[in-house]
């Protein structure tokens, strides 16, 4: 029972994660500290979309889910929870490229409204 509690704790934070790393940039227009946080975590997200590398929180989870008598399972995060939903065919290299530049041109765009925002700011 703890070892789930623990694997559905993993789960939340991997979801809280992907959630900052493709909004995260939108707090930064109010609060401009929170970049130094997103930014890390925009390359991370990035590299692990774009090259197709498996997030550490993925092993870990499978591993609770072990521990607790339940199977884990192979896909990354995304694949098992979230892209099914949206590709059922499967994750392929081009759509985990396309996934990485989207991401990369939100957050661009993002990032630019928060300079041009604080740009005026100053000017006052």
């Amino acid at each position: 029972m703890v070892y789930r509690v623990i694997a559905d704790i993993v789960l939340v934070v991997h979801f809280l994660f992907i959630l900052f790393v493709i909004f995260g940039g939108l707090l930064a227009v109010k609060w401009r500290r929170v970049s130094w946080v997103h930014l890390p975590c925009l390359a991370w997200g990035t590299a692990i979309v774009t090259i197709g590398w498996v997030c550490p929180l993925t092993p870990l989870e499978n591993r609770f889910r072990e521990l607790a008598g339940q199977a884990g399972y192979e896909a990354s995060f995304i694949e098992h929870y979230i892209l099914s939903l949206v590709y059922p065919a499967g994750l392929t290299q081009t759509i985990q490229l396309i996934l990485g530049v989207a991401l990369l041109a939100f957050n661009c765009l993002v990032y630019a409204w928060v300079f041009l925002r604080h740009s005026r700011k100053a000017e006052k």
